[in-house]
């Protein structure tokens, strides 16, 4: 992975973090043949307000800190799932429940996977 999708990544974490996002996991795959972008960022939010703040806290770091913005924004009406795309790296904010049934972890197993640790 690349110095610029490396920094971006840890200003989106930084983002999720700083609203209390739980359960961070980074799914790499630039060591993967024919994947759509080089990582995923998955966490978890506890309320769909939740996840809405998370996803205004990502995009204001990724912004603030590695000058990017999503290319696009999807799921913030039911704020079960959001999904924010920076092209190289694909940002998804789930509901508990929601990130369960869909179990992205599990989809990308082939992934190198990094569990961040809850900071509280």
């Amino acid at each position: 992975m690349n110095l610029q999708t490396e920094q971006l990544i840890q200003h989106i974490q930084a983002g999720i973090e700083e609203k209390k996002g739980r359960d961070i996991v980074v799914a790499d795959f630039s060591q993967l043949d024919d994947t759509i972008c080089k990582a995923f960022v998955i966490c978890s939010g506890n309320s769909p307000s939740h996840v809405q703040a998370l996803a205004e806290s990502v995009g204001e770091f990724a912004r603030k800190g590695a000058g990017a913005r999503p290319t696009a924004v999807d799921g913030l009406r039911n704020a079960q799932w959001v999904a924010m795309d920076y092209t190289d790296v694909i940002v998804h904010i789930f509901l508990p429940d929601v990130r369960e049934f869909y179990d992205l972890e599990h989809l990308w197993a082939d992934a190198e996977l990094t569990e961040i640790p809850n900071l509280d």
